[in-house]
């Protein structure tokens, strides 16, 4: 049988502000990347997501970022190898602490918007981000776009590199993300999504932004939390894989 894991990117407020229903979507998912702090997020509502996720069974994991609070860490930046490998260990470490609180760990490292495409190429930037989370953790998987040097360094460091898709984001011809501000980026369409979201997990196909039918192997699958509609989307998703007898559940 098919295996597949749902991840959605949660504790995205900061302060009085909230983004993402974290509740509701805790109660779909099967892996929860919880912001560190640095894109959004903040210590409080740290906890509160470790509580939820690990009261309802949901893997915790580091979603780490540039410190970019103000561009929600989806502005380029240029950080020092050195500096980029202690910020992504001190998210991390800092998340550990909340995870062991409400008896649960983090069990996985997911880098987030300007990071995480930038280590799709950026060997130097992904080494970086590898030397964090082998700071913070050896053991920790690292998820990744499948072929980024993220998920090759990670390999070569021994640590376990896990591949993952997005059902709402569109796909360039060479299996890259389409950046945001271009025109189609961000797939709004439900039923769309939902159909992409079941290609994705049994056959690891998925219909580029220019019409091409390209592989994307994935053991994960990304909902992002903070569209219009997220969690009933998710929702839809997830009954339509387990219709088509896919198992839905965490890979870490």
């Amino acid at each position: 049988m098919t295996a597949i894991d749902l991840n959605a990117d949660l504790g995205e407020g900061f302060g009085r502000w909230r983004l993402t229903d974290d509740e509701q979507l805790l109660s779909v998912v099967t892996s929860a990347n919880v912001a560190c702090g640095f894109h959004a997020g903040d210590a409080a509502t740290m906890r509160r997501v470790c509580e939820l996720a690990a009261e309802r069974g949901v893997t915790i994991g580091a979603q780490v970022s540039y410190r970019d609070l103000a561009g929600f860490g989806r502005r380029a930046m240029d950080v020092p190898a050195a500096e980029l490998t202690a910020e992504v260990a001190y998210q991390v470490g800092a998340l550990e602490v909340f995870a062991r609180a409400a008896g649960a760990r983090v069990a996985y490292v997911k880098p987030h918007g300007a990071l995480y495409n930038r280590v799709v190429h950026d060997p130097e930037q992904a080494c970086a981000v590898i030397e964090g989370v082998r700071l913070a953790d050896a053991s920790l998987p690292v998820l990744g776009l499948p072929g980024s040097r993220l998920l090759e360094l990670a390999a070569r460091a021994g640590l376990p590199a896990v591949t993952e898709a997005f059902a709402d984001r569109a796909y360039t011809d060479e299996g890259t993300l389409v950046p945001r501000d271009r025109e189609g980026a961000v797939v709004t369409d439900a039923d769309t999504v939902v159909e992409r979201s079941l290609s994705l997990a049994r056959s690891g196909a998925v219909v580029t932004h220019s019409g091409a039918r390209i592989q994307m192997r994935a053991r994960s699958l990304c909902l992002h939390g903070d569209t219009p509609g997220a969690v009933g989307l998710a929702r839809r998703v997830r009954e339509r894989l387990v219709a088509a007898g896919v198992r839905v559940e965490a890979f870490a």
